[in-house]
């Protein structure tokens, strides 16, 4: 597992690991992709769907399938930061304090409806996302190496949530929902029920931690023509232009933005990123960047619009697979 992997064989595992969490949860490839392009981007994926979904059930198995230590989060009105990541607490035999690890000590962290706590209590998670540290009592410690949080969300305008401040949304790579299944996801949920005796499913490994770190090597090694960038940034950047944004994508999104379409390239198995990668992970990297005005808030307009709308009114590129 700790060889060097070509683009080729870093794909054929991304397929693997995608089809054993198909085993698990019943959902499409396009959700599966979007959340394992996170991953290998080494970026945070932020779930917004109603409850009973599959959110806690496809952080799970991805944990799994990769080989990595899980650790959930459930996010409360009373939950303080130090529940998150750790306090210290006085040892009697010893007499001294010693350091307690929370939760966040782990490499798949679940921040469970991230926003049913106040919004101090999710900044908690900031230092921890952007640095893959966390500072208690002015020391810094270090979080496991690969480090991803999978936070879920109930929509806002559900009783008893907090938006998400716009500092933390620019955290996640990703936002992306499961959705409901379909007629037939649905029965097929009800066969698998009935077929096993526990409630949680669960799958092989198809990776472990070196093997998760050396996958997430390889979107380094993935080539961007200059006519793409380009194609990226002025996506980007016709996002600051619309009427109805108040802020568009910032430079850091921008960044995010080429590290999630060369991983999405990885996926497919392409040694390049190409026009359609740039395309398929627009709306996932940007929707939750954007910060709309009120007057577009009250028509109903979202983040996923404005995107749509950028991507119709931008020319793509026509560019020729490298020789």
């Amino acid at each position: 597992m700790q060889d060097d992997l070509t683009v080729t064989s870093a794909s054929e595992r991304c397929d693997e690991v995608i089809s054993r969490i198909d085993d698990a949860v019943i959902t499409d490839r396009v959700f599966l992709e979007q959340v394992l392009t996170a991953t290998l981007a080494r970026g945070h994926v932020l779930l917004e769907d109603v409850p009973g979904t599959g959110k806690t059930l496809t952080a799970l198995t991805l944990a799994q399938a990769l080989g990595l230590e899980f650790s959930r989060i459930q996010f409360t009105p009373d939950l303080l930061p130090n529940d998150i990541t750790g306090s210290h607490v006085f040892n009697e035999r010893t007499g001294e304090f010693e350091f307690k690890k929370g939760p966040v000590f782990a490499n798949v962290v679940l921040a469970d409806e991230i926003n049913r706590a106040p919004p101090k209590t999710q900044a908690a998670l900031l230092e921890a996302m952007d640095e893959g540290q966390v500072s208690v009592g002015g020391t810094t410690r270090q979080l496991p190496d690969p480090f991803l949080v999978i936070a879920t969300q109930n929509p806002v305008e559900q009783e008893g949530t907090f938006e998400l401040p716009e500092a933390q949304r620019d955290r996640f790579m990703v936002k992306t929902s499961i959705g409901y299944p379909d007629r037939a996801g649905e029965l097929e949920l009800i066969e698998r029920r009935s077929q096993r005796d526990t409630k949680m499913p669960t799958v092989d490994a198809v990776l472990d931690t070196a093997g998760v770190r050396n996958l997430q090597t390889v979107p380094e090694r993935i080539t961007m023509a200059e006519p793409v960038r380009e194609y990226l940034v002025d996506l980007a950047r016709a996002t600051r232009e619309d009427d109805r944004v108040d802020v568009g994508i910032s430079p850091r999104g921008i960044q995010r933005y080429y590290e999630a379409a060369r991983a999405r390239a990885t996926i497919s198995g392409r040694e390049y990123v190409a026009p359609d990668d740039v395309k398929r992970i627009a709306k996932p990297v940007m929707q939750h960047r954007i910060v709309l005005t009120t007057d577009a808030k009250i028509e109903g307009v979202d983040g996923a619009t404005v995107v749509d709308d950028v991507l119709r009114r931008t020319e793509v590129p026509a560019v020729d697979p490298p020789a």
